[in-house]
């Protein structure tokens, strides 16, 4: 075979590999986003930002968001890496019936939220655990962080159908694992930007946090029900018309 042929044929698969990781990234990156913009983990973290272990429970809560999201990707991925993709390219069937499943899910949390939003003046209700947030020492903050991200019910939703998106693309073991580490750098902006804000600015991102926790505490309900709504419809959407 002559050197040309080889080198496209190389060129080729790598131009392919490319293609499905793009793929698999872009069927899974709606998913990351609604985890991105989770208030109340957003919330968490800002008020340990706040007290005297705000460097090191800050860094904790973010590592152990990673994990939280790493043990549910790697559950999915394992689960799912023997059903790939159908002859024709496009996604597995079961990818398709979980994307319904989940759509359904994600659509009954939207109308929870929506229900439980607050009315004229009144405060938005909080879970009791956050009023403790801010005496919890590193191991506390590593594994609230982890239970957030992977058994949170919304987040949790979301990460599952993230990973099953890219487990049904059928790509490789390696691919899938790059995709979804991109999934879950993404899905951790979130959680991110008030640790980077408060080790950019130190004691002067007080006031900036402060907001961004009333306005996230404020709209809870209204961001999530609208996120879950978002994201169902496009789930349950492309899942039809892929099966039709």
């Amino acid at each position: 075979m002559a050197p040309g042929t080889e080198a496209g044929g190389a060129g080729d698969r790598a131009d392919r590999v490319v293609r499905a990781m793009g793929n698999a990234i872009g069927q899974s990156l709606p998913m990351a986003i609604g985890v991105a913009i989770s208030p109340l983990p957003i919330i968490a973290v800002v008020i340990m930002l706040t007290t005297a272990r705000a460097r090191v429970n800050g860094l904790a809560f973010l590592g152990g968001w990673l994990i939280g999201l790493g043990v549910v990707g790697a559950i999915v991925l394992i689960i799912g890496g023997s059903s790939g993709a159908s002859q024709s390219g496009k996604p597995a069937t079961w990818v398709d019936w979980l994307k319904i499943i989940l759509g359904v899910l994600l659509l009954a949390v939207a109308v929870v939220e929506f229900r439980r939003r607050p009315h004229g003046h009144e405060q938005a209700a909080m879970p009791k655990w956050m009023s403790r947030v801010d005496t919890i020492k590193p191991g506390g903050a590593l594994g609230l962080a982890a239970v957030l991200a992977g058994l949170n019910p919304k987040n949790l939703l979301l990460a599952v159908g993230g990973a099953a998106a890219i487990a049904g693309t059928g790509i490789s073991g390696g691919q899938q694992a790059a995709a979804y580490a991109v999934f879950a750098v993404i899905a951790s902006i979130g959680v991110g930007i008030p640790v980077v804000i408060y080790f950019a600015m130190g004691k002067r991102s007080a006031d900036v946090l402060a907001e961004l926790k009333d306005w996230m505490g404020r709209n809870n309900a209204a961001i999530m029900s609208v996120i879950c709504l978002i994201i169902a419809a496009k789930l349950i959407g492309d899942a039809i018309s892929t099966l039709t």
